[in-house]
C-alpha cells in the first residue's frame, strides 16, 4: 500500500499577499503531513506480519515533506531579509534631507526658468552639442557646448530652440564632444540640488531634488 499525499481541491482563490500566501501553504502542508502520518500509522499497525511493507515509501514521503517545508521557511526568510534591506535603506535616505548633492545621471530640475549642469571634457574637442531632453526622452533644445578640456557650466533658461518657456520639471543633458576626425571624446555631466524630501512610495525610498526624484546610486557627493 502506498501512503500519497492529500491535496485540498476547489476553485483557485485570486491572488493573496505574499504573508498571507506562505501561511495559507504551511497550515495546508501540516494538514496534509498529520493526516499522512495517521494513514502511515494506520498502515503499520494492519500490515500483514508476513509481507511487511517497504519502509523506503514511507521514508521517501517524509523527505518529500520535509523538502517542501525548507522552501517555504527559505521564503519567510527571504521576505523578512528584504524587508529590513528596504526598513535600512529608509533610514539612510532620510540622512540626506537638506543635504546638497551632486547628481550624475545627467538629469537637474528646472525650476522657475532657470536648470544648471557641468559638464567635463576628457580633452579638448573640434566640436561639442549639449541636448536637453524632458522626462519623456523628447529633445527640447539643442546648442553648441564649450569645447576645452576641463570642466564647463552650462546654464540652461528652460526655452526650447523656438523661444518656448518649457514647464518646470526634470530635464536630462547629453554632451557630445567630438575632435577633428569625428571620434568621440570621454565626457561627463552632473547637476546639483538641495533634498527637500524622501519618497517612499514606491519599491525604494527616492531623493526629491527640486522637481525631480532620485535614487540613492545617481549620487556622488554630498555636502551639508
Amino acid at each position: 500500500m502506498t501512503v500519497t499525499p492529500t491535496s485540498s481541491s476547489g476553485n483557485t482563490a485570486p491572488p493573496a499577499s505574499s504573508s498571507s500566501n506562505d501561511n495559507d501553504a504551511m497550515s495546508q502542508l501540516s494538514g496534509n503531513f498529520s493526516t499522512f502520518l495517521t494513514l502511515l500509522t494506520t498502515q503499520l499497525k494492519n500490515q500483514d506480519p508476513t509481507s511487511p511493507m517497504d519502509s523506503n515509501q514511507f521514508t521517501q514521503q517524509l523527505v518529500m515533506y520535509s523538502q517542501v517545508e525548507q522552501q517555504i521557511n527559505t521564503n519567510d526568510n527571504l521576505k523578512t531579509l528584504i524587508d529590513q534591506g528596504t526598513s535600512n535603506a529608509a533610514s539612510i535616505t532620510t540622512s540626506y534631507l537638506g543635504k546638497r548633492v551632486s547628481i550624475t545621471n545627467g538629469s537637474a530640475s528646472l525650476a522657475g526658468g532657470e536648470a544648471t549642469w557641468t559638464y567635463n571634457l576628457d580633452a579638448a574637442a573640434a566640436a561639442n552639442t549639449l541636448t536637453v531632453t524632458d522626462a519623456n526622452g523628447k529633445v527640447v533644445y539643442t546648442g553648441a557646448g564649450e569645447t576645452g578640456s576641463g570642466s564647463h557650466t552650462f546654464d540652461w533658461n528652460g526655452q526650447d530652440n523656438n523661444g518656448n518657456q518649457l514647464n518646470d520639471g526634470t530635464y536630462k543633458l547629453t554632451v557630445t564632444p567630438t575632435d577633428s576626425a569625428g571620434a568621440a571624446i570621454t565626457s561627463s555631466v552632473a547637476s546639483a540640488g538641495t533634498v527637500t524630501q524622501i519618497d517612499m512610495t514606491g519599491a525604494t525610498p527616492q531623493l526629491v531634488v527640486g522637481n525631480m526624484e532620485i535614487g540613492l546610486g545617481d549620487i556622488a557627493a554630498v555636502a551639508n
